[in-house]
């Protein structure tokens, strides 16, 4: 049983990820429980972070996630359940709802991961968005290709990143890609293609106020690069530059439409290279992936996965959640498949360089300084080099691997 100073809570782990969150609830005094994939038993958890662990083939299945988590609370008090994946958000929404537990309900939940939703949502909150048109009726779609001149991307509704994006260049190939996709067509959403420049704003959310946010840019787009290969790149925006205020003005109007009470968020938007103005993509309530917290963190000294933690256990203890001093320096992180498997970036030696990624067939480093000039220089130099010496190409993901 729980009590005011030990909640437990329940992680829903589809990825491994979240290692921060559960090292920072059980350092403040939480019983912490891990439902994770089979197939993720032999990562490196933190298990002694983790009182308890149970296996599943898959998460997202229904009922079968239902039925575990409420045997599971027969003899546990669950106080509160957190998805440590994107693909865990609308789970943990259905879980909290069937057994009344607090936190972000189907109908929020909807809103960060259905990009139809979000579209919807962001349009009628008066929220620039590309143009789109579900995949319901024709005579709709019709109209939207008379209308909206191409290339369009036709993007599942709730897949992660780039994943399942395909690239439509005429209304033939449309027209061949929904027959082929037949009863699956109601579950992606046409949309305009807009070129320009992509930002990301990561935020800490606490009782419907943003009290951090941290707004950086790609280098290329992430569609991009999943889609033809290359380095993914992100880093710092100037601090007083021009870019900053409206990325985050804009960002604030959104977490509000959306109507999220506590938690983080990361939301991406485009600066139109033909008309100038930011249009919403896309949003999350989740932490990023693609080691963005990491840069966010190189950058400023904040953790999102643990002030994440921190919130949820001040709410559910009555306390009011304080955000520690952050630093404003700058970060930039550079990520590509490599050709090697453990591919070797000791000659990588700038003192600026405060992390490498250890992952197979994965080459990956984080810059950090405060000058935002170096950061700039260093990937300057280090994008160029790193397609010489690690850079290699997979065809993109259609969905998550199991």
């Amino acid at each position: 049983m729980s009590d005011t100073n030990s909640p437990t809570i329940l992680c829903l782990g589809s990825h491994f990820k979240g290692e921060d969150f559960l090292k920072s609830c059980k350092s403040q005094g939480c019983q912490v429980i891990l439902v994770t994939k089979e197939s993720l038993s032999d990562e490196e958890w933190p298990w002694e972070a983790i009182d308890e662990r149970f296996f599943m083939p898959d998460l997202t299945k229904q009922p079968d996630i239902l039925y575990a988590v409420s045997y599971l609370a027969r003899d546990r008090k669950v106080d509160r359940i957190i998805p440590l994946d994107d693909f865990d958000v609308e789970t943990a929404a259905a879980l909290r709802e069937h057994l009344r537990i607090p936190g972000m309900g189907d109908t929020t939940a909807r809103l960060f991961r259905d990009k139809l939703a979000m579209r919807i949502e962001a349009k009628e909150s008066r929220i620039r968005v590309p143009g789109f048109c579900p995949i319901f009726n024709y005579d709709d779609i019709r109209e939207f290709l008379g209308s909206v001149p191409p290339p369009w991307v036709l993007k599942p509704r709730s897949q992660a990143g780039a994943m399942g994006i395909k690239n439509v260049e005429s209304e033939q190939q449309l027209w061949a890609i929904l027959e082929e996709l037949g009863d699956k067509g109601s579950f992606f959403v046409l949309e305009q293609f807009i070129p320009g420049d992509i930002y990301h704003v990561d935020s800490i959310v606490s009782e419907k106020k943003i009290v951090f946010a941290e707004a950086h840019k790609y280098r290329q787009p992430p569609m991009k690069v999943s889609h033809k290969g290359g380095v993914f790149i992100s880093q710092t925006l100037p601090r007083n530059s021009g870019e900053v205020q409206p990325l985050l003005e804009l960002n604030k109007q959104l977490i509000e439409a959306f109507g999220m009470v506590r938690g983080v968020n990361h939301t991406e938007f485009i600066r139109s290279s033909q008309d100038g103005e930011l249009y919403f993509l896309e949003t999350a309530a989740r932490v990023a992936g693609a080691y963005i917290s990491e840069l966010v963190e190189f950058a400023t000294g904040i953790n999102l996965w643990s002030e994440w933690a921190k919130i949820e256990i001040a709410d559910f203890r009555g306390e009011t959640y304080s955000l520690p001093a952050a630093m404003k320096d700058y970060a930039g992180i550079m990520i590509c498949l490599a050709r090697q498997e453990a591919p070797d970036l000791s000659h990588y030696n700038d003192p600026e360089v405060v992390w490498r990624l250890q992952k197979d067939h994965h080459a990956g480093l984080i810059v950090a300084s405060k000058r935002q000039e170096r950061i700039e220089e260093l990937l300057n130099d280090f994008s160029g080099r790193f397609e010489l010496d690690f850079l290699a190409i997979a065809p993109p993901l259609d969905e998550a691997p199991n």
